[in-house]
């Protein structure tokens, strides 16, 4: 039987107090590039608490919207979008490189993230931005979406994602964070949904209906009510499940 493996990603250095305690829990961490939250201190510690735990580093960029930490959606050019990503991916890549480690990946964050999903020109603009800083980054994106078009279009390494502590639109969508359900606030829930994901390459939607999706990794909510709890029942669920949390593109530890 061939041996089953997934990524598991968290979003990070956003200030939730919660790092030290998810970090050894994933295997990709998506850092904020203070944006959205973080500064460049809180950046290099966390850069050194993943390259402690062998985890693989990751920018997340966002809108400039502190206030609403990047969750407004926001009418901004392409362009402009172009410059943003790059100016965040260089700034985290700087401290890796100052720190001895190396940036993996890019995933946008909250309303960046969804908005590149069903729009081409902004996910063309968040693609470009992360081939013209390193070919070599893979670029996450929703299952599906766009963003995923756009990187594999341009020769990237992409990622396709789902969520354990998110609910779906019968589309393959998030549900907006606007309506109740959009959450899952139970372990059990999420821990669910992460095994179909993973064995069967489907999510059930909020509608009751079933959408088919591939997911290359997983993401928890580092600022999630739950997430250090998700993280300890997934990780339980998974090993139960011999389904070993490795990501193909972190640093191997030192023999």
């Amino acid at each position: 039987m061939n041996r089953i493996t997934i990524d598991i990603n968290c979003d990070m250095g956003e200030g939730t107090g919660n790092d030290a305690i998810l970090m050894p829990l994933i295997s990709s961490a998506n850092i904020a590039c203070g944006f959205h939250a973080g500064d460049p201190e809180t950046m290099r510690h966390t850069v050194q608490l993943a390259k402690k735990y062998h985890v693989a580093i990751g920018a997340h960029p966002s809108f400039f919207d502190r206030e609403h930490f990047g969750r407004r959606k926001m009418d901004i050019a392409p362009e402009k979008i172009y410059a943003l990503v790059i100016y965040q991916v260089g700034a985290l890549a700087t401290i890796c490189k100052a720190e001895g480690a190396r940036l993996r990946h890019v995933k946008p964050h909250g309303a960046l993230y969804n908005q590149s999903a069903s729009d081409p020109g902004i996910a063309r603009a968040i693609a470009s931005a992360v081939r013209d800083c390193d070919r070599d980054l893979v670029l996450f994106g929703l299952a599906g979406s766009k963003l995923v078009e756009a990187g594999r279009a341009m020769g990237l390494t992409v990622a396709e994602e789902a969520f354990a502590d998110r609910s779906y639109s019968r589309d393959g969508s998030l549900t907006p964070r606007t309506q109740a359900n959009a959450l899952i606030n139970s372990s059990k829930k999420a821990t669910a949904q992460v095994l179909d994901i993973i064995r069967e390459g489907k999510v059930m939607a909020t509608d009751g209906s079933t959408v088919s999706l591939h997911a290359d990794t997983i993401c928890i909510h580092g600022d999630g009510q739950h997430a250090v709890d998700f993280a300890r029942a997934i990780q339980e669920t998974l090993r139960t499940h011999s389904i070993t949390i490795q990501s193909p593109h972190a640093a191997k530890p030192q023999v």
